[in-house]
């Protein structure tokens, strides 16, 4: 149906109302899965109303159940429930607001989250986001840390105490959110988004223990994403051990605990001055075992040295004795040791023939021991 409408002829408000009542009625009933976001219990009413919202968006819609269905749900129906519902559409023309009817309802059963959460799993994995090759590493010792945790939590006190403890000047730029509930996904997200932006080391997210269904915003795909789109290395603490919601996957770190995320970003400077006393020492060894090699090494030279100087000097000292047995053996004293004698003019030239001396002329005369005079005289 077509309506005209103009500046000069506009519809009235109940037209417009009834046109969205029946094109709206005329759907046909529907399965819907969400999220309980509000619920008040109407006591002695026969209906019950709640805000059924989107488990991975800020959508939400009013639905009307009849309070027969909701007290027949086991367990019972509370705020933060996945439950699906199966009804048709309603749109009040008289108030302008739209609902849905809900003919049945139902908690969303754990084999059914798991069968859903395993799903989204493998299809955030085909996709790379839990890749090894785009994990980070963390920093050895960030200077400013973000912190992503419920309010005056028991997580966020272990983080700054075990943290503190290991490295006394740990900065950190604390969020504190909702982390359970319909809006936990919300505030983590921009939480994220806020920290991120201010260039932060590293960033950590983090909550204690809880339920599966406590912790499912943990595994909802728009964090999961935001998460994987950060630029800072993002830690992932999330509830014991044991529990692994698909955050563990995608951050570049899985602490097991919050404490354990304290252990994971932060050097402890106790055992940091342990190690540096330990390099100390074992430097201090390795230079004393050095000096003794080189020691040892130069004594070893040493001796060598001694030993070739030695050698040299006693075949010096015989080269030395040979030269003197030829020196003395070539010396006039050795001559004169064989009963020769040297004669000497007044001058103390050698007198090497009778006619350089004259007679009555004194001669000296050297033997072998001492000197004496003597004067040539003429032959009878």
């Amino acid at each position: 149906m077509t309506l005209e409408t103009s500046e000069q002829s506009p519809a009235p408000v109940r037209v417009i109302s009834n046109l969205l009542h029946d094109y709206i009625n005329r759907l046909s009933s529907i399965w819907i899965e969400g999220q309980v976001a509000q619920y008040r219990t109407r006591p002695g009413a026969s209906v019950q109303f709640l805000t059924l919202r989107d488990t991975d968006a800020e959508f939400s819609l009013k639905v009307m159940v009849n309070s027969a269905l909701i007290g027949a749900m086991d367990p019972a129906l509370v705020e933060g429930q996945r439950i699906i519902i199966y009804g048709r559409c309603d749109f009040w023309a008289k108030q302008g607001s739209l609902q849905v009817v809900a003919r049945e309802i139902r908690a969303v059963g754990l084999g059914e989250l798991l069968a859903s959460l395993a799903a989204l799993k493998e299809k955030l994995a085909a996709e790379g986001l839990f890749a090894l090759e785009r994990k980070r590493p963390l920093p050895f010792l960030p200077r400013r840390i973000g912190l992503i945790t419920g309010r005056a939590s028991d997580a966020m006190h272990d983080v700054l105490k075990h943290t503190k403890e290991r490295w006394p000047a740990a900065d950190f730029e604390i969020r504190e959110v909702a982390v359970q509930g319909v809006s936990a996904v919300g505030e983590v997200t921009a939480a994220l988004k806020e920290l991120d932006a201010l260039g932060l080391d590293v960033i950590v997210i983090a909550r204690g223990g809880g339920s599966m269904e406590d912790l499912l915003p943990f595994s909802n795909e728009a964090l999961v994403r935001a998460v994987s789109l950060a630029v800072t290395p993002i830690v992932s603490a999330i509830g014991h051990e044991q529990d692994t919601p698909l955050l563990d996957f995608v951050a570049d770190l899985r602490a097991s605990t919050p404490t354990d995320a304290a252990k994971r970003i932060v050097p402890s400077v106790v055992e940091e001055r342990k190690n540096l006393a330990d390099l100390r020492a074992r430097k201090s060894r390795a230079i004393s075992n050095a000096l003794d090699i080189n020691r040892l090494q130069l004594n070893e030279m040493r001796n060598r040295m001694t030993q070739r100087v030695t050698h040299l000097i006693d075949s010096e000292l015989t080269t030395v004795q040979h030269l003197r047995a030829q020196i003395r053996a070539l010396s006039p004293a050795a001559t004169l040791e064989r009963g020769y004698a040297i004669v000497q003019s007044n001058n103390g030239q050698i007198i090497r023939h009778e006619s350089e001396v004259a007679i009555d002329h004194e001669i000296h005369i050297r033997v072998s021991v001492g000197e004496f005079s003597a004067i040539r005289i003429k032959n009878e």
